[in-house]
């Protein structure tokens, strides 16, 4: 199990994705994460896009500590059911909506939408870096707010790619680095 670590669902319990292709943010990195000036100042009422997001985690701890709303898009199925599960054990799937569907497709639907985050966080598979892309699909369908800020989990070893948008920060925790960009 893993716990919401801050805000109004703080200690409950999510349940995990028992598959090798899920992989939850640890403890300390997500801690690290919404310690950070650049997200706990904008979690307040935000507007939230849980990329990748596997158990969902990372949304359900935005919603905790006051986010409006999070969308998570989750491609794999038994992930889709635990993040829904995950948000009614916190009582917030009223402020959820899980997008069963590959990233980039998922983008370009709520591009359609004209849906807008103000943070938009993102976690995928090491490799898929490597292959695609997921910071050009955001560039392109516009769902990044004027000021909103993305926040991508990656290997340390990863340059990620900045010709789409400015990467302004970054913290290496072990093998994870989390780059902002904006």
């Amino acid at each position: 199990m893993i716990r919401v670590i801050g805000g109004a669902f703080k200690g409950r319990q999510l349940k995990l994705v028992r598959s090798p292709l899920v992989r939850p943010m640890p403890a300390k990195l997500k801690e690290a994460l919404f310690n950070i000036s650049a997200v706990r100042e904008k979690i307040k009422g935000a507007a939230v896009l849980d990329g990748f997001a596997g158990t969902g985690s990372i949304g359900i701890e935005a919603l905790s500590r006051g986010a409006e709303t999070a969308v998570f898009i989750e491609e794999f199925y038994p992930a889709v059911k635990t993040i829904k599960l995950n948000l009614v054990r916190c009582e917030a799937e009223d402020r959820g909506r899980v997008v069963h569907k590959e990233f980039n497709r998922a983008v370009i639907e709520l591009g359609k939408q004209k849906a807008a985050f103000d943070l938009i966080f993102l976690d995928p598979p090491y490799r898929l870096l490597d292959e695609r892309n997921p910071l050009k699909v955001i560039k392109k369908r516009g769902i990044l707010n004027k000021k909103g800020t993305i926040v991508l989990r990656h290997f340390f070893k990863t340059i990620p790619d900045q010709t789409h948008f400015k990467l302004f920060r970054s913290q290496t925790i072990g093998d994870d680095t989390l780059s902002f960009f904006r």
